[in-house]
C-alpha cells in the first residue's frame, strides 16, 4: 500500500506531501489539482511499470494519458535549476525520481531514479486499476481482448472490458469480503453480486450477458409484475448503467492490496446511486482495497459518512483531501478532512459541500 506521495513541480502541484491511507477521496473545484495528482502517478506507472523502459517520463502516446511535453507539465514558476521530482513511500519500499526540464521533449530525462523492484508495488504490477471519466458508452456488443481480461484481470481504463470480465469470471469468481456480499444477491457470484448492486442503483435490472467468438453482448431485463421484459439492448437504456457497471464490476473484483484509481464515479447516477457507490467504496477500503477516488458529489462522501457511522469503515481508512490553488502563484494547496466514529467531518474549508447550503438561504 502506498503510504505517502511527494510531487515537486508536476503542473499545479508545486510542493504536494500526502500521507494515504485505503480510501483516499479528492475534492475540490476544478482546475484545483486534483486530475494532476492522478496523472502524476499515471505517467509513473505508463513510465515504469515495464523496468526496461527507464528512458524518462513518457508524456506522450502513453497507455494511459498524452500531456504534451516538458513545458505542459513543468510548473511554470519552478526556479530555473529545479527538477520534477517524485517520490512514492509503501510499507515495504521507498522510490524516487527525478527529472530534468526538457520543454519541447515528449520524454523528460531522469536525472537520478531509485533502484527498487517495482514489481512488488501495486502501482506498477496487475494490482492495479484506472477508470477515467470517459467510460464507453453503451454499445451493442462489448469487445474482448485476452490480454487484458485473462493475463492482467483488467477492465481498461474506459471500462471497455467490463463485460467480457463479467463473461469471463462472472460464475467462477466468488466475492466473499464481508459488507460487499449483496444481502440481496441469489449467490455469492460475481455475477449476482453485480446484479444485487446494479438492482439498487437501478431497481428491477438485471444483466444477461452472453459471449460470442469476437464480442460480447449485453442486454438488460427490467422486472415487471409479471415477470421479466424481453431483453432491451444497452443502447436503448440510457448512460447510467451502462456507465456505473465497470465501477461496480472494478469495486467488487478489486483484492487486498490492490490499486483502484477512479475519476468521477458519480457520472449519469441519480443521488440514491451515488450514496450506493460511495458505501461500495467504503467497504472496499475496509476489506484493505487501496483506493483513489476524484469526485465532486456530495452524496458519494455522504455514502462514505454513513458507512463509517455505521461501523462498517474504520476512521481510520478514509481521508478527504480538498484541493484549492493559490491564484497568485498558480499552485495547489491541499486541506486534509477527517471523518470520526459518528460520520462528523474535522473541518469544513471554504468551497466544501456548502453549495446545498448557499443556495437554501438565498431560496428561503
Amino acid at each position: 500500500m502506498i503510504k505517502e506521495i511527494k510531487i515537486k513541480n508536476f503542473k499545479s502541484l508545486k510542493a504536494l506531501d500526502l500521507s494515504l491511507t485505503q480510501l483516499n477521496v479528492l475534492a475540490g473545484l476544478n482546475g484545483s489539482g486534483k486530475s494532476s495528482f492522478i496523472q502524476s502517478l499515471l505517467l509513473l506507472r505508463q513510465s515504469f511499470a515495464n523496468r526496461t523502459r527507464n528512458v524518462g517520463l513518457i508524456l506522450q502516446d502513453g497507455e494511459l494519458m498524452s500531456l504534451g511535453s516538458g513545458k505542459d507539465v513543468f510548473y511554470q514558476y519552478a526556479g530555473k535549476n529545479e527538477n520534477l521530482e517524485f517520490e512514492i513511500k509503501t510499507a515495504e519500499q521507498n522510490f524516487y525520481w527525478s527529472f530534468e526540464y526538457s520543454p519541447d521533449s515528449d520524454i523528460l530525462p531522469v536525472v537520478e531514479i531509485s533502484l527498487n523492484d517495482f514489481s512488488y508495488a501495486s502501482l506498477f504490477n496487475t494490482q492495479f486499476q484506472y477508470l477515467n471519466t470517459e467510460h464507453i458508452p453503451p454499445q451493442m456488443s462489448y469487445k474482448k481482448s485476452e490480454f487484458q481480461v485473462i493475463k492482467n484481470k483488467n477492465i481498461g481504463t474506459k471500462g471497455e472490458y467490463a463485460v467480457h470480465y463479467l463473461a469471463e469470471y462472472g460464475t467462477s469468481q466468488k466475492i466473499k469480503a464481508p459488507h460487499l456480499q449483496h444481502p440481496q444477491a441469489t449467490s455469492d457470484s460475481l455475477i449476482h453480486q453485480v446484479d444485487a448492486w446494479i438492482n439498487e442503483i437501478s431497481p428491477g435490472a438485471k444483466l444477461i450477458v452472453k459471449e460470442g467468438l469476437d464480442a460480447v453482448h449485453l442486454a438488460i431485463q427490467f422486472e415487471t409484475e409479471h415477470g421479466y421484459t424481453d431483453d432491451v439492448k444497452p443502447i436503448n437504456t440510457g448512460f447510467g448503467i451502462s456507465y456505473v457497471l465497470p465501477v461496480v464490476i472494478a469495486i467488487l473484483k478489486a483484492q487486498k492490496d490492490d490499486l483502484l484509481i477512479i475519476e468521477n464515479p458519480e457520472s449519469h447516477l441519480h443521488p440514491k446511486g451515488q450514496s450506493t457507490i460511495g458505501r461500495m467504496l467504503a467497504y472496499a477500503a475496509e476489506n484493505g482495497v487501496q483506493m483513489i477516488v476524484e469526485t465532486h458529489s456530495d452524496h458519494i462522501i455522504n455514502g462514505i459518512r454513513l458507512a463509517t457511522k455505521r461501523q462498517l469503515l474504520s476512521p481510520a481508512n478514509v481521508n478527504i483531501f480538498y484541493f484549492d490553488r493559490v491564484l497568485n502563484s498558480s499552485y495547489s494547496i491541499v486541506e486534509k478532512i477527517l471523518i470520526d466514529q459518528h460520520g462528523e467531518l474535522s473541518n469544513y474549508p471554504p468551497g466544501f459541500l456548502d453549495e446545498w447550503n448557499e443556495q437554501l438561504l438565498e431560496l428561503i
